[in-house]
């Protein structure tokens, strides 16, 4: 099973978390600040964080984008509040997924599982390395670079190429996204997708230009290019 570091500075939410994970075989470091958990970071080496949103000290996104400053570790947020700014903010600064506190260990549990089923999958019998324009996608190695140059890629913006790139052309509304890429089945919240395009676009567009791979298709979702 997967390490997972719990950074949670709530002790009865970040104790019970940590015993339920550790009942069905994970092993387990928690830290109750932002400072104690960058610093399990290196010692740790976790293959997933569950990361508390509000943190005193350094708060969760503060910490989201240090991991992320040396880090693609999947990361799910925490959060006690249904604010649309703090999750927002959360996504945008390199979270894979969120779940709303209080939530039972089994659905923690099955948010795991989701993400990082991300990193397992296989090409499906595609070709492993494929050139669209300046970018190659290597499907089996789960690697896109640009120019040559690789670009680092959090698990739910690697899944999200993948898919949108399997098929050209091809619009997907961003319920299908949610489905697909975060294995929410039911009427999810579109800003998962929405953020990680917005996080896609910065790491493989030309900042100065539109759109050339991930382009939106106004009032149903997104496609793959290139133009």
């Amino acid at each position: 099973m997967p390490r997972v570091l719990l950074i949670e500075d709530d002790p009865s939410i970040r104790e019970g978390v940590g015993l339920g994970l550790r009942r069905r075989g994970h092993d387990v470091s928690a830290a109750e600040t932002g400072e104690a958990g960058l610093g399990l970071m290196s010692s740790f080496h976790p293959e997933l964080v569950l990361l508390d949103l509000m943190l005193p000290g350094i708060n969760g996104v503060q910490v989201c984008r240090r991991i992320r400053e040396t880090s693609q570790v999947p990361i799910i947020m925490l959060t006690a509040r249904g604010d649309d700014f703090d999750i927002v903010v959360g996504l945008e600064a390199g979270a894979d997924d969120y779940i709303v506190k209080p939530a039972r260990t089994e659905v923690i549990e099955a948010r795991i599982k989701a993400v990082l089923r991300r990193l397992s999958e296989p090409a499906g019998g595609r070709p492993d390395v494929e050139f669209h324009g300046e970018l190659a996608v290597d499907r089996a190695g789960l690697t896109v670079a640009k120019n040559g140059e690789r670009v680092p890629l959090a698990p739910s913006e690697i899944k999200l190429l993948l898919h949108l790139s399997a098929s050209p052309e091809q619009v997907f509304s961003r319920q299908q996204l949610l489905e697909y890429v975060w294995e929410h089945s039911y009427h999810a919240d579109a800003r998962l997708v929405d953020a990680c395009v917005r996080r896609l676009r910065h790491k493989i567009e030309d900042p100065a230009g539109a759109p050339r791979y991930i382009q939106t298709v106004r009032g149903f979702g997104y496609r793959f290019g290139p133009l």
